[in-house]
């Protein structure tokens, strides 16, 4: 594998010029024009490769970003899928490698992140940490981090998140609005922030409506098609001879999904017998016409990347990063085939 040296030895100049002329002249010395397209000339014929670990030493850089993201589910993560390719856009246009580490577990967090942090990226974006433990003095200090939709016990330097509240009450408010009165709320995690927000936004849409919200029609699940299956069939079972919902809340696409695969083993029809509603609008939701709420998933990782890259360099300068340390970007409602209106006869649980 050629050197520097070969280069420079190829070129007829010496080491440092043959370095300026392929670095861009970055430093204090210059070479001429003429210098510059010799030394390329003779890097191209020896087929010569900068030492990117070199370079990384030399400028404090590697141009390289984590993604760190727990995806040990087996079944596809579309919400991962959708910010992951924000993030892959944002580092395209930053002239930045895109590192995806894995996590089979928010629990190894406090041991694998710092790991992460030895030198091989210059940040980290962390996609939806969900932490129990609030004890986050392991959080490397040297390692510029962006979080998107954080939990509330995990603070990075700036969060990029969805107006979650605001889309609980947009979705519900539609929903009361359409003539719906039954409305079963299956919810994200409870003590994960926006899944908290959701289903707060939920309640208070019904609270201003005059509405109250039925005995055991709010329950929280996982952000998976599994727990929205379970959670619906675990309702289903403890309603049995009571009126089926006319409606079902969920708080992410996936959770939509699994709800419609238990209805229908139950011999239930979606929308024709019950309405749904998700949030996310993930490719899946679109494919399907469902109705849902659009969070700006691609915008999000993007976004994430670009204030990334304003925190690594304020830090290679030694000042403060001045931009705000919350992002909420808006969501939109998107109306979809699964939202018909009531029906008007009520059915029951068999």
């Amino acid at each position: 594998m050629p050197t520097l040296a070969d280069v420079a030895r190829e070129a007829g100049v010496s080491d440092v010029a043959a370095s300026c002329a392929l670095n861009g002249a970055r430093g204090s010395t210059r070479v001429s024009a003429e210098t510059r397209e010799r030394v390329l000339a003779a890097a191209a014929r020896l087929s010569y490769r900068p030492n990117a670990t070199a370079r990384a030493l030399t400028y404090q850089r590697t141009n390289a970003i984590g993604f760190v993201a727990n995806i040990a589910n087996e079944e596809p993560n579309l919400y991962f899928l959708e910010v992951f390719n924000g993030v892959v856009r944002g580092a395209t246009e930053a002239h930045q490698t895109a590192c995806i580490f894995p996590l089979s577990g928010w629990e190894e967090a406090p041991q694998r992140i710092p790991a992460l942090c030895d030198g091989r990226v210059d940040g980290l974006v962390v996609l939806a940490p969900y932490l129990e433990d609030d004890s986050t003095t392991w959080l490397p200090p040297h390692t510029p981090m962006v979080t998107i939709h954080a939990g509330r016990l995990l603070r990075a330097e700036v969060n990029v998140e969805a107006d979650d509240a605001a889309g609980g009450y947009a979705i519900a408010r539609h929903m009361l609005g359409l003539g719906y009165r039954r409305i079963l709320c299956v919810g994200g995690p409870t003590s994960a922030k926006g899944a908290d927000l959701r289903v707060e936004g939920f309640l208070r849409a019904h609270a201003e409506a005059g509405v109250e919200v039925a005995p055991d029609h709010v329950v929280r699940t996982w952000f998976t098609a599994e727990g929205g299956r379970q959670q619906m069939q675990a309702w289903l079972e403890r309603h049995r001879g009571q009126p089926l919902p006319e409606a079902v809340c969920c708080g992410s696409d996936d959770i939509a999904f699994g709800c419609i695969d238990a209805l229908e083993a139950c011999g239930f029809s979606v929308p024709r017998d019950i309405s749904i509603a998700g949030f996310d609008d993930t490719l899946m939701a679109r494919t399907l016409r469902m109705t849902t709420m659009r969070q700006p998933l691609l915008e999000m990782g993007r976004r994430a990347v670009a204030v990334l890259m304003e925190l690594i360099e304020a830090q290679r300068r030694g000042e403060a990063y001045p931009g705000p340390r919350d992002i909420v970007l808006p969501v939109e409602l998107v109306h979809g085939r699964t939202l018909p209106g009531p029906r008007s006869d009520p059915l029951m649980v068999p």
